[in-house]
């Protein structure tokens, strides 16, 4: 399961990797749907779902692996999404996902704030309270690890408008509802110029954090929201002892 495929190029990859097995690619947004189907090919085909991550329409425990490449951000409450993952899973099944970490675009962040009390970037989870998240959710052994990449840009306005074409809006309910005036966006660019490097370029960081987890196998206790744990088993799997019939 591809969760927030946008243009489904994952899920081609996904279906490339596994051959022989049912791929679904899921986005809440019909016209990346539409996108994804420019990927899918008779030998590569995968399903294509409308749905919410926030709430999955698949059964319990159904789905293998989870692939989720920065979905993260956009999600309202981070555990209880999780907890969806998990519940989707079948025991032992993958979660892996990658996510926008705190110090993404952070100059941009520090020069917004010395113009203006509005948020103009969105909070980005950090590594420690995702794998918080994991384990209150009911995941068992989370690997999360980071990269933290410089991408230069000639100027702001190259900027602004790769972060509209690649999604990146402000979700905030604090967030300012209306234009971003003229004055203010110069006074940040002006500011912004300060920052160029001796190739002439604006930085921009980039942290990437890539997260891994596995679903509990069966009898694993999970961590449940009253604070207790909870263990779960098929009753297939519940040993029976009969009793031999009087004779």
């Amino acid at each position: 399961l591809d969760i927030g495929c946008g243009p489904g190029y994952a899920s081609a990859i996904l279906r490339k990797r596994w051959p022989k097995a049912r791929v679904i690619a899921l986005d809440s947004a019909l016209p990346m749907l539409r996108q994804a189907k420019r990927q899918t090919r008779w030998f590569r085909s995968f399903i294509r779902l409308c749905g919410d991550a926030n709430a999955l329409p698949l059964a319990d425990q159904s789905v293998d692996v989870i692939f989720s490449n920065l979905c993260l951000p956009w999600l309202e409450n981070l555990p209880e999404v999780l907890a969806g993952f998990r519940r989707i899973l079948r025991p032992g099944g993958r979660l892996l996902c990658s996510t926008f970490g705190p110090d993404t675009l952070r100059e941009l962040q520090d020069i917004f704030a010395r113009v203006d009390t509005a948020p103009h970037v969105m909070p980005f989870f950090g590594i420690s309270t995702l794998g918080d998240a994991l384990i209150t959710s009911g995941f068992r052994d989370p690997v999360l690890d980071c990269d933290r990449l410089t991408v230069a840009y000639p100027d702001l306005t190259t900027l602004m408008r790769e972060l509209q074409a690649t999604g990146m809006t402000n979700a905030l309910q604090s967030r300012r509802r209306t234009l971003t005036g003229r004055r203010r966006f110069i006074a940040v660019a002006d500011i912004y110029e300060t920052l160029r490097n001796g190739d002439g370029m604006l930085p921009t960081t980039w942290e990437i954090i890539y997260l891994q987890a596995w679903a509990p196998e069966h009898g694993v206790p999970i961590r449940s929201r009253d604070g207790g744990e909870v263990a779960s088993m098929p009753v297939s799997a519940i040993p029976i002892r009969r009793r031999e019939p009087q004779p």
